[in-house]
């Protein structure tokens, strides 16, 4: 079959074969009769291996990775530091339980995510495997620390799948349909940034609004203070749409939780580790959480998770809550290691590409009638599609169609909320890759209906 790339490049795409290939179809077919159908697939890709932002199917496809699998590997694919310290780790001690036992790593890891936590009270950490068993784990530490058993969420807000961490998740209806109920005592509100007001410019407005409704509504209503563990909120929502609130909605959700005891959770799963170009997003407006949930990009790929409280608030004893795999040496020393990458280089350029690619794509909700807008922060990009600007009407097939259109042309992306391209490239990306995304991208909406 002919190249549909016009350059040889190792670092940007190149297809040699239909999409998919016959090695991906044939695995296709083999997936389908034996793995679970609640996996979700957008496009045929059956990947084989990676390097940095590359990712080559099985066919010998060559892609440029926009969704690092799904924001986890913030160092690139098989970053070589990564590599190394994994294979090191794994020729000395590959478990043995750190709720258990002692291993000097997983208290470096736990010293670390300590003092990188916003503010500077005391942090203790506890580490899990996923994102959310993090939540599960601050939902526990809230309840068993404030004696209270109610929750504060928002609408368009994902926290996870499990049962409590579901019970908070407010993204996608079926992902709660059919498996209630529920934990009982969480309550959603609308998010503080709403389509309204990020048409009519008035995102601080709204931020207001949306506080009083807790401290004036909620709390004097159906939901007393006293009862209130927690607000559980994304710094930056992220399957919700990719949703930056603006400060002021930090500033007031901050003194309503003072006044009234209240733990704010932060939940840095996907915003966390440098996706937005700092290291916790939360970094951005001010906000000190009294618990944060990390997972995705904390170890580079290797399963981890971790739920990082002031020390006061992890006030259960031994055996109040545990995890076998949790802490696992081989996936701390590779978070040792992404978080040495992050640090030395990669938050920078998360930055830098991050400015230079929305600057690229201001002007989209002008040039492409199917834009709404072009948000985020880092490289944690939302691009909404409408069916039109006047309407402002959400366009998902429209969102659909580009992902797949991108998918032909060797760019890997995914959706987020109804009608939201989010790009969530590894911060190891170069100016070039990211100008092939923008431009492989503004194709695509120019081949959307009405251009």
């Amino acid at each position: 079959m002919e190249n549909t790339m016009t350059e040889v490049r190792q670092d940007l795409p190149y297809r040699i074969s239909s999409l998919p290939g016959p090695k991906a179809a044939a695995i296709i077919e083999r997936d389908r009769a034996t793995l679970s159908p609640s996996y979700t697939r957008s496009y045929p890709l059956v990947a084989e291996r990676g390097e940095g932002a590359m990712i080559t199917d099985v066919d010998g496809n060559r892609f440029l990775d926009f969704n690092a699998g799904i924001a986890v590997v913030a160092t690139g694919h098989c970053h070589p530091k990564v590599v190394e310290a994994v294979q090191r780790q794994a020729a000395k001690l590959i478990h043995m339980s750190g709720t258990d036992f002692y291993y000097e790593n997983m208290v470096a890891l736990a010293e670390k995510l300590a003092a990188l936590a916003p503010g500077d009270a005391p942090r203790r950490v506890f580490f899990g495997n996923s994102g959310t068993e993090a939540i599960e784990a601050a939902i526990k530490a809230a309840r068993y620390h404030t004696g209270r058993d109610k929750f504060i969420a928002f609408l368009g807000a994902f926290h996870g799948r499990t049962m409590g961490s579901l019970s908070l998740t407010a993204s996608k209806y079926v992902q709660r349909a059919g498996f209630g109920p529920l934990v009982p005592g969480a309550t959603h509100i609308p998010y503080a940034y709403c389509y309204r007001c990020a048409y009519n410019k008035e995102p601080e407005t709204c931020a207001v609004e949306c506080v009083k409704v807790i401290e004036e509504q909620l709390l004097r209503t159906i939901l007393p203070a006293k009862e209130v563990a927690a607000i559980v909120l994304e710094p930056v929502q992220g399957e919700g749409g990719y949703v930056v609130p603006p400060r002021k909605f930090f500033d007031e959700l901050q003194q309503v939780a003072t006044r009234h005891g209240i733990v704010i959770i932060a939940d840095e799963v996907q915003s966390g580790m440098g996706r937005t170009g700092r290291m916790w997003a939360s970094e951005h407006f001010g906000l000190m959480p009294d618990i944060m949930a990390v997972a995705k990009g904390i170890a580079s790929g290797l399963p981890l998770s971790a739920t990082i409280a002031r020390s006061e608030l992890m006030s259960w004893p031994p055996g109040a809550h545990a995890t076998t795999f949790g802490g696992n040496p081989v996936a701390v020393e590779a978070a040792l290691s992404t978080i040495e990458l992050l640090e030395e280089e990669l938050l920078g350029n998360a930055t830098r590409i991050g400015e230079h690619m929305r600057a690229r794509m201001a002007d989209w909700p002008r040039r492409f009638p199917h834009v709404g807008q072009v948000r985020g922060l880092g490289l944690m990009i939302g691009i909404e599609l409408v069916r039109d600007r006047a309407t402002r009407e959400k366009a998902p097939h429209m969102r659909n169609q580009v992902i797949e259109s991108a998918f032909r042309k060797g760019l890997l992306i995914l959706g987020a909320g109804e009608n939201t391209v989010r790009l969530s490239p590894p911060l190891v990306i170069t100016r070039d890759q990211a100008d092939f995304a923008v431009e492989t991208l503004e194709a695509c909406l120019a081949q959307l209906p009405g251009m």
